[in-house]
């Protein structure tokens, strides 16, 4: 008998009578407790999205083509992401988040919803393709110590900015971006396709070894740091351990793994000129992944570092501006793909005060520019990628690519950012959770489009204002339109 019911019932003689047990009353608490879950569910939905509100995160209402009709594009050049060329003589259809076909200019079905591009240029939408979704708006002390709920929703708002800046797809290569991505494919929150590979793999003192030098020596019972975590890093020594923590991120969804084979520019512990992960620890890596369909990319700098990835079976270099020639010709002739970016020392670059770091900076701004003469000598393929991370001036990250075009022409500059950072994204194989070609305005290729203020054979200085992006397609859906009528 429940004490309520015997604190407040009258008495029967000896017997005080509870009806909670009765099965009118058992039915009548389900009922109550359905509404309560209920009203709590709605509630708590409520309170997301006002949360989500509150950062400028929630849904935006999405125009497109009128339901079950093909949109046309028309009026336009057009740069197909391929082509170091310029055509205007098609138009551009588009139907079920897909490019139907570029038909004749003029020649487009009759019934198709139109938009005029009022002779603008049209590009693909740009992929970025060493990208840090979860940890570009904010400062590493801030990464390192603020509540992660905070963390996901800078990076939510991040993520809105960089598909309005025209990105339209990123590789994510360190941080845990499952959730972000999660969202922006349901349609919870805006911003680009997100290729994640998790937690970066480090070994003990590595270029992802985020622990303080008073937290060792670390025994086997410790729990995780709060990095590892919280998914932003993996710390592995061994096969058997780096094994492991590959197997985790592709459990998680990685659709690429990211190891750190090198030292870093501004690390604390770990030396520029440092070689990180033997040449068994980064087979065993490649060969979970690899086991999995998909590939492995690494952040290295050094010539040594970078022969030793090859040698391994590693797909894709990341940053890599110390190489030597022997090196870049052994990545030319092994197909290894060179992701590189921008860093120049220049008005955009991270600032220090320490003079080691002030020294690694200059060091890898000259290797930047050789970096991309040798590159092209021998026509390795690459793609371009940002890596702004810890730094909160994801803002710059479309002048990043117009800087590319110091060292080759405009259009190829876009290229690197279109056709080819879309090859590289299909490394990842049956790991890709979009279906469909991206970095081309083709047939069948995914509808990611932008109609663009500015001329893509002359400059692309007016990649630095979002404002020049005048309509943002991505999957089909129009995500900004300021053409007008």
């Amino acid at each position: 008998m429940c004490q309520v019911c015997y604190s407040t019932l009258p008495s029967i003689g000896m017997v005080r009578y509870c009806r909670c047990g009765a099965p009118e009353t058992q039915a009548a608490m389900r009922r109550i407790e359905a509404d309560l879950s209920r009203r709590q569910m709605i509630g708590g939905m409520a309170a997301v999205v006002g949360m989500f509100a509150g950062f400028g995160l929630a849904p935006k209402e999405v125009r497109a083509q009128t339901p079950g009709k093909p949109l046309l594009l028309t009026n336009l050049r057009l740069f197909d992401g391929e082509n170091l060329s310029m055509r205007q003589d098609v138009d551009i259809l588009v139907e079920g988040g897909r490019i139907v076909s570029l038909v004749a200019r003029g020649q487009g079905p009759a019934d198709a919803d139109r938009i005029d591009c009022g002779g603008r240029n049209v590009i693909p939408g740009l992929i970025d393709m060493h990208w840090h979704t979860t940890l570009v708006a904010v400062s590493q002390i801030a990464a390192m110590t603020q509540d992660i709920g905070f963390l996901h929703l800078m990076a939510g708002r991040e993520a809105g900015a960089t598909l309005m800046r025209g990105f339209t797809t990123v590789r994510d290569v360190g941080g845990p971006a499952f959730g972000l991505q999660a969202a922006i494919n349901r349609g919870v929150v805006d911003g680009p396709r997100i290729f994640p590979s998790g937690a970066m793999l480090s070994q003990t003192s590595g270029h992802g070894d985020f622990r303080f030098s008073n937290t060792l020596p670390v025994m086997p019972g410790d729990p995780a740091d709060y990095a590892q975590a919280q998914g932003m890093s993996a710390i592995a020594d061994g096969v058997a351990e780096v094994l492991r923590r590959t197997r985790e991120q592709l459990m998680k969804g990685a659709t690429q793994i990211k190891i750190n084979a090198g030292g870093g520019v501004a690390s604390q512990y770990d030396p520029l000129d440092s070689t990180q992960f033997t040449e068994d620890e980064v087979r065993a890596a490649v060969d979970a992944a690899s086991d999995w369909n998909t590939y492995v990319c690494a952040h290295v700098y050094t010539p040594k570092g970078i022969q030793r990835c090859i040698k391994a079976g590693v797909k894709s270099i990341e940053h890599g501006q110390l190489a030597d020639e022997d090196t870049v010709k052994m990545m030319a002739d092994n197909g290894t793909w060179w992701s590189i970016q921008p860093f120049l020392a220049d008005e955009d670059a991270n600032q220090y005060t320490d003079p080691k770091a002030i020294a690694g900076q200059k060091l890898v701004a000259e290797g930047t520019v050789r970096a991309f003469e040798l590159a092209k000598k021998y026509s390795v393929n690459w793609a371009f990628g940002t890596d702004i991370l810890f730094a909160g001036t994801g803002e710059s990250q479309g002048r990043q690519l117009a800087k590319i075009a110091r060292f080759v022409s405009p259009l190829e500059a876009l290229h690197r950012a279109t056709g080819a950072a879309g090859k590289l994204l299909a490394l990842s194989g049956p790991r890709s959770p979009y279906d469909g070609q991206l970095g081309v305005i083709a047939e069948n290729a995914l509808a990611d489009i932008l109609v663009v203020d500015g001329d893509p054979e002359t400059d692309l200085a007016w990649l630095g204002d979002p404002n020049n992006m005048r309509l943002i397609m991505k999957g089909g859906r129009i995500h900004k339109n300021s053409l007008g009528a």
